[in-house]
């Protein structure tokens, strides 16, 4: 039944309600008691309410907002260039393909375009997909370029251990080290033949005799890579038998028996070219000794009569009788 008229406005106010639920619903029970006299003034309200609400509808002259992007792929401004006309009721065909076309990015596909100029949406669509397939590709062989071969990833994997390898050093046990007059490295060797330390057993932490400088060797470690002066191992075994005092000879300033310093040797009062004490009372005589054994002629009594008889023998003369 279909009611019209002025006196039928109660009927569709009462009605009304019946047509709506949810929010219109809850908005109509909320309605103070005598606030709406006519139905007109109830659908006037509701529109005003409700007008957030309504779909917004475009002209065609939205579309000319909607352009490519400098970095944007065609497929992805096509896309969202149709959601655009979506929303525009009754688009002229023409208008569309024009805007479509005006939206483009510079480059080779627009240059393409404004040659052949397709006169249909068709027509441009199939442009569209040989131009969408081409852009495809390049992205292709761009993540190819950026994935290195297995080869290579391997040489760099290698490379990088062996930094870090290098990069790996020990730290000294010492806060002083003695100062030897003696190259670390000769004395190393020569602790080494006399047997006071053993040559150190392989580690596993050695460098890669592939990769290292062959130029550099270490008497401790018997390896190429660093030399002995370098080797903190070598400086602490050093410090260590220094401290043992097993290493006195090569220490700095350290005297022995039988050696003289140059200091001793510029201190010695004897005159090179005359041979005599650089002195103005010279000696009044000169006492010279013989140093060939015992003075009596042996250890013993017996030993020392041998050598007397000897001595009598030679000077043809017979001893006393005592």
């Amino acid at each position: 039944m279909f009611f019209n008229g002025p006196k039928n406005e109660p009927v569709f106010c009462r009605t009304f309600p019946t047509y709506h639920d949810g929010a219109a619903l809850l908005w109509f029970s909320k309605l103070p008691e005598g606030s709406i006299s006519s139905f007109e003034e109830l659908a006037r309200s509701f529109i005003d309410y409700f007008a957030a609400a309504r779909i917004y509808v475009h002209g065609s002259d939205y579309l000319a907002t909607i352009r490519q992007g400098p970095q944007e792929s065609l497929k992805d401004y096509l896309t969202r260039f149709a959601d655009a006309t979506m929303e525009i009721p009754d688009l002229d065909p023409a208008v569309h393909l024009h805007a479509i076309k005006a939206c483009l990015k510079p480059g080779k596909f627009r240059e393409t375009i404004a040659v052949t100029k397709p006169r249909t949406l068709e027509e441009f669509r199939e442009r569209a997909a040989g131009q969408m397939e081409i852009e495809e590709l390049r992205e292709v062989e761009k993540v190819d370029k950026k994935q290195p071969r297995k080869e290579e990833s391997r040489t760099i994997r290698s490379g990088d251990n062996r930094n870090t390898r290098k990069t790996f050093k020990l730290t000294p046990k010492f806060d002083n080290y003695t100062r030897f007059n003696t190259k670390r490295e000769r004395i190393i060797k020569e602790i080494l033949n006399a047997k006071i330390i053993k040559p150190p057993v392989r580690a596993g932490s050695y460098q890669d005799q592939r990769f290292v400088d062959r130029t550099k060797h270490c008497a401790v470690h018997q390896k190429y890579g660093h030399t002995t002066d370098e080797c903190i191992v070598a400086k602490d075994l050093l410090e260590r038998l220094a401290r043992q005092g097993l290493l006195d000879k090569y220490i700095e300033g350290t005297r022995h028996k039988g050696a003289k310093t140059d200091q001793d040797k510029q201190q010695t009062p004897r005159n090179k070219e005359t041979d005599k004490w650089p002195s103005n009372n010279p000696p009044k005589g000169v006492i010279n000794c013989i140093s060939g054994g015992f003075a009596c002629g042996g250890e013993t009594a017996s030993a020392r009569k041998r050598s007397y008889r000897t001595m009598l023998a030679i000077e043809g003369t017979t001893p006393h009788n005592k």
